[in-house]
């Protein structure tokens, strides 16, 4: 079983950047897929961001261009760089590692608040 954690979360001011680390106990290189997802209080969680294998990015509508998502699979590591971040994106962010078909797994971090306030 696998385990992800994540640090970096934290209060921000409004217009400030922050670096969301996660942590993986298994082979990064392995998973078709990184993502990272944030949940609003009282809303369902969303997908923000996701890394492919082949290093391929996707980023969701109201942070592309703000997000930028990476991995060090030499260290098992992911990693969400927030910049002009606003009130809006305050959240509990989670990491997660997707791996499709026979052997698959779907492994999630326990989340790190971002609270982003003057």
């Amino acid at each position: 079983q696998g385990q992800l954690v994540e640090s970096g979360g934290g209060l921000v001011q409004p217009g400030g950047s922050l670096r969301l680390s996660c942590t993986a106990s298994i082979d990064i290189e392995s998973a078709d897929v990184l993502n990272w997802y944030r949940q609003v209080a009282g809303k369902a969680r969303e997908a923000i961001a996701a890394v492919t294998k082949p290093a391929v990015t996707w980023y969701e509508d109201s942070v592309e261009g703000r997000f930028t998502i990476s991995k060090d699979v030499a260290k098992n590591m992911m990693f969400l760089d927030m910049a002009n971040l606003g009130p809006e994106d305050t959240a509990v962010y989670y990491c997660n590692a997707r791996r499709l078909g026979l052997g698959g797994y779907d492994y999630w971090g326990q989340g790190t608040q971002v609270t982003v306030s003057s």
